[in-house]
């Protein structure tokens, strides 16, 4: 039936209240509807006019609100499009990726209650239950990871963690940052780092400091090696960065003395000028001040003798001399031991005990070695070695243009000399260089990897194995985001290829599925 207009409507109502008897038929089939149609229009029309006598809504304001109600619709649907489905796998992921991270429970569940709705937000015991089976999980993949990459680890550089009194023992590669030993242990004697570091069986070199148990613990992995002539020999290099750490405050003790001593000659100069300004005898003053300053000379000259004692084993520790030349055993003994000489007293003693430690030059005899190895031409390699100190001097000098002029001119004559010693020099160059970038003195990869765990002393009450294990995958599957390393993962410098370097998809695979995935491959520097 064709829809009626209001005219119509309300031809209708008049013909029901006020029409003749069959008028309301005669209204029917003039309008071309039924009569009880009519009827009901003559109701309606009658309601309308009767509510608006009442003072009920009008017209334009029922439009109002509906086209109200139509935008506000229009923007919950807006939002709905633009809202993140946060569904409770993805509240997982959030939790372990936050928790490997360094956040407590606490601050997990505060950062998913500005997100989720009170109703939906999950408790503090279900995201402990959550975070109990990934930590889980994490140990189970690194195991298989772990035994992969072992082949790629010939250099370990390793040292402990306090956690509340308790030692975590930690080991990272010092070329890629992976962090392949992170074990809690009741102790940090010998037996306890003999068994973590038996899995990595071609390690080569370890760097660590002077602790007891750390160097006997390497002591008994030499001597299980010695047994067994298909491993490889372990060479042990004490840590440079700890020795440097032991002498700094040392040296610093000593001024700050000598500023006091300093200090009571220049109050000495003051009061012998306030004597003689209030016109008073001041030869006994003048005496007492001329002996400060006696002392204080000395005391100065002691410092710098001191400090530059130091100054002289510090550069027997670097992989070149001063003139340029590269470092050896042999001159570097004789300058530790000439420093040693002056390094005098009860406060240098653990300074003077690690200088003398043979282990300290032990970077020195593998950096020989291994040039050797890789160029065996003795006056090229020579050569090269200049020609790579030249060139990192260039980038150390000052920028007067008189000076980078005359470090430009020895960089262009010495790749002349390089050119005339052999035309391909420059595939030799690359493999020196490779050698010298490697050659590790220091395990202060092994301090940035601690910094990075005392995060967890400060927000966690207790640190757990699973705990530490989750992190650990974290950090080893994480992308640098700058410096050298930029642009890829602590398991990709290593050469470990992984299905997914992926942290979450990680964690979802199964670990006999991932053995079969996972290959390793060299990497070039």
């Amino acid at each position: 039936m064709a829809r009626l207009s209001v005219a119509s409507w309300i031809g209708n109502a008049a013909a029901v209240m006020c029409g003749s008897w069959g008028a309301v038929s005669r209204r029917a089939r003039e309008a071309g509807c039924s009569r009880q149609t009519v009827y009901e229009h003559a109701a309606r029309v009658e309601a309308a006019v009767a509510d608006l006598e009442q003072g009920g809504t009008e017209r334009q304001q029922l439009r109002d609100e509906v086209q109200r109600v139509r935008q506000e619709n229009g923007q919950l649907w807006e939002a709905l499009d633009q809202s993140v489905d946060f569904s409770i796998a993805q509240q997982q992921r959030f939790l372990a990726t936050a928790s490997a991270m360094g956040l407590s429970l606490t601050q997990v569940l505060s950062l998913l209650a500005i997100v989720l709705p009170a109703g939906q937000c999950p408790s503090r015991a279900t995201l402990g239950c959550w975070l109990a089976t990934w930590s889980a999980r994490a140990g189970r993949i690194l195991q298989v990871l772990d035994r992969t990459c072992k082949e790629l680890v010939v250099t370990l550089c390793i040292d402990e963690i306090f956690f509340r009194r308790q030692p975590v023992l930690v080991g990272v590669e010092p070329h890629s940052m992976a962090w392949v030993i992170g074990r809690k242990e009741e102790d940090r004697k010998g037996q306890t780092w003999q068994e973590a570091l038996r899995p990595w069986s071609q390690m080569e070199y370890a760097v660590a400091d002077a602790g007891t148990g750390l160097r006997k613990g390497l002591s008994l992995i030499q001597e299980a090696r010695q047994d067994d002539p298909n491993a490889p020999r372990l060479e042990v290099g004490l840590d440079v960065f700890h020795i440097k750490k032991e002498a700094l405050p040392v040296i610093r003790r000593g001024w700050q003395k000598l500023e006091a001593i300093w200090e009571k000659a220049e109050q000495a100069d003051r009061e012998v000028a306030r004597l003689r300004q209030r016109g008073e005898d001041a030869r006994g003053a003048a005496i007492r001040a001329r002996h400060a300053w006696e002392k204080a000379e000395k005391a100065f000259q002691e410092a710098e003798r001191i400090e530059a004692a130091w100054q002289r084993a510090a550069e027997a520790l670097g992989v070149f001399r001063p003139d340029g030349q590269l470092n050896d055993r042999t001159w570097a003994k004789a300058e530790i031991h000439a420093a040693i000489e002056e390094l005098s007293g009860s406060e240098w003693s653990k300074v003077r005990r690690m200088l003398s430690d043979p282990c300290a030059l032990t970077f020195l005899d593998r950096l020989h070695r291994q040039l050797r190895e890789v160029e065996s031409n003795e006056p090229l390699r020579e050569a090269l070695l200049r020609l790579w100190w030249l060139r990192r001097q260039r980038a150390a000098e000052a920028r007067s243009s008189q000076v980078a002029a005359t470090a430009h001119a020895a960089h262009v004559i010495q790749t002349v000399l390089c050119e005339k010693i052999d035309p391909n020099w420059r595939e030799s160059y690359r493999r020196v260089a490779r050698v010298l970038l490697r050659t590790v003195r220091a395990s202060s990869v092994v301090e940035c990897m601690n910094s990075v765990i005392r995060m967890h002393q400060a927000r966690h009450r207790t640190l757990t194995q699973p705990l530490l294990d989750l992190k650990r995958l974290w950090w080893n599957c994480r992308t640098f985001r700058e410096g050298k390393r930029r642009g890829r993962s602590p398991y990709q410098h290593l050469g470990l290829q992984l299905p997914t370097c992926d942290f979450w998809e990680l964690l979802q695979m199964d670990p006999e599925d991932l053995l079969q995935k996972v290959s390793t491959h060299e990497v070039a520097l």
